[in-house]
């Protein structure tokens, strides 16, 4: 299921081989039998070009729920369409130039939780991504991406469209960019040790784009809490965090996917992979990558050692409790 998935994250596309493809179709070929057989050829391959083009799917399979519970008014009502307008901008633009069959699709959920709304449209909302990634030899999928973005400041009027345009600043279509190359960089990074450099390196770029316009919600990294997306971005393109990020490879790709058919090397790889975070954490200036990381996969942890052999569990423990005291309450089942 997961091949093509693990050939996009090395980098091989499936591509055309190369070479010349022009056939001779002139009028005296055209009559014989190999002229025949030529434009048969041609036809066959323009078919399956088209062909290929109307199976491939987009990378992305979000769904946005709006939260507009905290607002008052009458006249709330256009914003019924602002969620599943959020949903094809997303799921029906390709991001990258990799092949993404439809049951390889990354599932996103996006809850938007409307804080207000002032006379002209302009409203401050909290953002809430989970992004998912299928577990390989098996049915089921893991939580890959979990953050809360507080500070989500935008204008958005009846009958207003979302358009794509990459060089031109929108708060809300930037934002919606920036999210959607950071959930491809963290699922490329889960398949190959650091896959995901490309699109984290696209996702930074609108974020100098965003300051031109003196964006709220896009100051310097480190500068404020609400300030959390830009953080974010800078430690993942930070040299002193590619610990964590081989980290993420190795839980998923020889954690994760072995656990089906081999739990007890899982395991232990899981454990390496936390030991790393941990001498990643002990040189990095910023929690903001780790209380990500736990924030999202606490609970699945604690399940990948409940059942580990008692030595090995109790390693589990210590190291957690160093590293993630937030969840010590969760961690303590393993004691």
């Amino acid at each position: 299921m997961l091949k093509s998935r693990i050939w996009k994250a090395n980098w091989r596309d499936v591509r055309k081989p190369e070479g010349d493809y022009r056939f001779s179709l002139n009028p005296a070929a055209t009559g014989s039998a190999s002229g025949r057989r030529a434009k048969m050829l041609l036809v066959t391959l323009i078919l399956l070009s088209v062909s290929s083009q109307i199976g491939r799917a987009q990378e992305l399979n979000v769904r946005v729920q709006i939260d507009k519970s905290r607002l008052s008014g009458t006249s709330l009502n256009y914003l019924d369409t602002f969620g599943a307008k959020a949903e094809t901008y997303l799921n029906e633009y390709n991001w990258t130039d990799s092949h993404f069959n439809e049951h390889e699709r990354i599932n996103v959920s996006i809850r938007i939780i409307l804080l207000s709304m002032s006379d002209d449209y302009n409203f401050e909302a909290n953002l809430i991504i989970n992004s998912y990634r299928p577990i390989y030899n098996s049915h089921r999928q893991t939580s890959l991406f979990l953050f809360n973005d507080e500070s989500w400041n935008f204008n958005y009027a009846p009958n207003q469209g979302l358009i794509h345009d990459g060089l031109r600043f929108s708060s809300i279509t930037t934002l919606l960019d920036f999210y959607a190359y950071v959930i491809l960089g963290y699922d490329f990074d889960s398949f190959s040790e650091l896959g995901g450099s490309p699109w984290f390196n696209r996702a930074q770029s609108l974020t100098a784009l965003a300051r031109s316009g003196s964006a709220s919600g896009w100051g310097s990294a480190g500068s404020s809490r609400r300030n959390a997306r830009m953080q974010l971005i800078a430690d993942l393109m930070n040299p002193n965090f590619t610990g964590f990020r081989k980290a993420m490879y190795l839980y998923h790709r020889h954690g994760l996917d072995r656990f089906p058919d081999n739990p007890d090397e899982a395991r232990q790889q899981v454990f390496t992979a936390l030991e790393l975070i941990e001498e990643t954490a002990q040189k990095a200036t910023s929690n903001l990558l780790f209380n990500t990381f736990f924030n999202t996969k606490y609970r699945e942890i604690t399940s990948i050692f409940e059942d580990a052999p008692a030595d090995l569990r109790l390693k589990a423990y210590q190291l957690l409790s160093r590293i993630d005291p937030a969840h010590l309450s969760e961690y303590d089942k393993l004691r």
